[in-house]
């Protein structure tokens, strides 16, 4: 079974953690990118001790990256600096830590298909993500989709980063699903590249991150494709509360979802 992900609350770590033992699910942070924490090196401090008081080893664990306002692919230097020193900070943050991989977003303008801004999108991410992949080989480096409304961009940027091993897409299926894409078209598209994947639920509309199996998703389909592409990624349930994320991994054991047998 590949490695399954839930996002530790630490108001409540010592249920989380009974949880992720009986799973066996690593951790993906989601402090880190919020960027008062970010700037505050005594917050960051805080949260790792707190985490480190009840899990030791933090190198199968991830982290979500900056993505608020990030923008590497910026004309404006000013914008672009700042979105540089964001994902820098992030990766640093994992580098201290030890983690595993760290997700970032793709920061485009969804729906916005003029053929200048699209290359210059890829031209100056794959630059910069290939840079930060070789500056950090000891991490991996994902790039989830947000609101893009198709799959094809992204794939033409992880076909450009091919070998760079540490590099991959982080399919976020839930946002997938309100694209207006098919899940197939997203999965068939990305599969080569696909190294992480997080799921939830929604009403297809709005971003909800309802548990597993709450919302109107077809997970018996996102199950086929899964194992029809033959993808092998990691798996984050990426809902909140002890309780959302019990409900979600008896739904997957329950009716053996992807990754669950």
């Amino acid at each position: 079974m590949s490695k399954l992900y839930l996002v530790p609350d630490r108001t409540d770590l010592e249920r989380v953690c009974g949880l992720a033992e009986e799973y066996g699910c690593a951790f993906e942070y989601n402090e880190f990118y919020i960027p008062e924490t970010m700037d505050d090196p005594e917050k960051q401090e805080e949260i790792i001790t707190g985490y480190g008081m009840y899990k030791k080893d933090f190198s199968m664990d991830t982290m979500h990256g900056a993505f608020l306002d990030v923008t590497i692919h910026s004309d404006d230097p000013l914008i672009r600096e700042a979105s540089v020193r964001r994902v820098r900070q992030s990766m640093e943050t994992a580098k201290r830590m030890g983690l595993r991989g760290v997700v970032f977003h793709t920061g485009r303008l969804a729906g916005f298909r003029v053929e200048s801004y699209l290359k210059n999108w890829c031209d100056r991410n794959v630059t910069f993500f290939t840079e930060i992949a070789r500056e950090y080989p000891e991490q991996q480096i994902y790039m989830e989709n947000m609101f893009d409304e198709a799959p094809d961009i992204m794939a033409g940027m992880a076909e450009r980063m091919q070998g760079i091993e540490n590099f991959g897409i982080c399919l976020d299926y839930a946002h997938a699903m309100l694209s207006g894409c098919s899940g197939e078209e997203w999965i068939r598209t990305l599969a080569p590249y696909i190294r992480h994947i997080h799921i939830n639920d929604n009403d297809l509309v709005n971003d909800l991150h309802l548990a597993v199996g709450a919302g109107r998703l077809d997970w018996q389909e996102f199950d086929r494709l899964i194992r029809q592409y033959q993808i092998n990624a990691s798996v984050l349930v990426e809902v909140s509360g002890y309780q959302a994320q019990r409900e979600s991994l008896e739904y997957l054991k329950q009716y053996g979802i992807y990754p669950m047998e």
